[in-house]
């Protein structure tokens, strides 16, 4: 592929993105949304979070079968608990961060 192809192609999907974005920015305003559709796409950020998160959590360093010792599940299912309770990002973090460490530590 020359450099001019790949410079073409580079600017293609860059205005793609764009063009898509901004459609959902200028085309909110003008169109009635029903609210069955605005009430699900509220659950939208919290779910593609989710998906981000959750492989890196089951599936440390890109393996590819659950590991049962994998101090990460736990430290998360304590973090997620920490965050339903008290709806504090920094006290999820940190209660998060000192419940992994202590679990590698134990682990040796």
């Amino acid at each position: 592929m020359s450099d001019w192809a790949l410079w073409g192609m580079f600017l293609a999907v860059g205005i793609g993105t764009f063009v898509m974005r901004l459609s959902f920015v200028e085309l909110y305003g003008r169109w009635r949304i029903p609210p069955l559709l605005s009430r699900a796409l509220m659950y939208v950020p919290a779910s593609v979070l989710a998906a981000l998160v959750l492989p890196a959590v089951v599936y440390p360093g890109g393996q590819g079968a659950f590991v049962f010792a994998n101090p990460q599940i736990p430290a998360a299912i304590i973090a997620a608990w920490i965050a339903w309770k008290t709806r504090s990002t920094v006290l999820t973090l940190a209660v998060g961060m000192a419940v992994l460490w202590g679990l590698k530590f134990i682990a040796g």
